[in-house]
């Protein structure tokens, strides 16, 4: 695998991880042989972001419309959070790995939701890459809570109506704090972002790709960050204003 020049490294990748349960059933399997195969493709991912240098990795693992899916399935998800936490985070943390989870965290056990802020906080003094695990998570969400948390600021005194713009509203979304969203990448072939990341999708560039999730390897993220590398990110300015700056 060869790597990218660093200069066009995204950033901020964030990944919709999609095609578990039907690379189960291509396999005669129930659909968390897919969901717990996917496993390893997060494993691959993780090391190819520390390999390339990219800042922040983002996940979308469970979102707020999957609580609608097969008791049974939503049963197995949530075993394999469990599972998944108590094997991987010691890797993860030896790695330097900072990991948080984002998302309306209360709809979860109160088991799952210690291991979770466990997990935060073991990590949470590592930087070599800031990975974001989305869970019970919608981009509509992300925005209505920030607009409820700036409601309450101006309620307060805190903020004046005419204070809030573009930059001040983004202080109270989930990902506030790291680099803008560079690169989207969705598997498993559907061509739609699913009410992942809306705020933050607003310049990233859209990388679709008809590999399942358990298959996506280093490889398949090279070739993705490699599409990235060739595109002209302009910004609103002209191609002539990009090859000046």
């Amino acid at each position: 695998m060869t790597s990218t020049e660093h200069k066009f490294v995204p950033r901020h990748i964030g990944i919709v991880m999609d095609g578990n349960g039907r690379w189960a059933k291509a396999r005669h399997r129930p659909r968390s042989f897919g969901h717990n195969a996917g496993r390893k493709a997060v494993r691959e991912v993780v090391e190819g972001c520390l390999r390339q240098g990219v800042e922040s990795l983002t996940l979308f693992a469970f979102s707020s419309e999957n609580w609608l899916r097969p008791a049974d399935e939503v049963s197995a998800l949530m075993d394999l959070f469990v599972r998944a936490l108590d094997k991987e985070v010691d890797e993860l943390h030896g790695n330097g790995v900072r990991l948080r989870f984002i998302g309306e965290l209360g709809a979860f056990d109160e088991q799952l939701q210690k291991r979770m802020l466990g997990a935060m906080k073991r990590t949470e003094g590592n930087d070599k890459l800031h990975m974001n695990v989305a869970v019970n998570y919608g981009g509509r969400w992300d925005i209505v809570q920030a607009a409820r948390k700036a409601a309450i600021a101006v309620a307060q005194g805190q903020l004046s109506p005419e204070a809030i713009d573009e930059a001040a509203f983004n202080q109270w979304t989930c990902l506030a704090e790291l680099p803008p969203l560079d690169l989207f990448i969705r598997t498993g072939g559907d061509r739609r972002v699913s009410n992942f990341l809306l705020w933050q999708l607003a310049y990233a560039e859209l990388y679709f790709t008809d590999t399942l999730w358990p298959d996506f390897n280093q490889a398949s993220l090279q070739h993705a960050i490699d599409d990235f590398a060739r595109r002209e990110r302009r910004f609103g300015r002209t191609g002539d204003q990009v090859a000046q700056a």
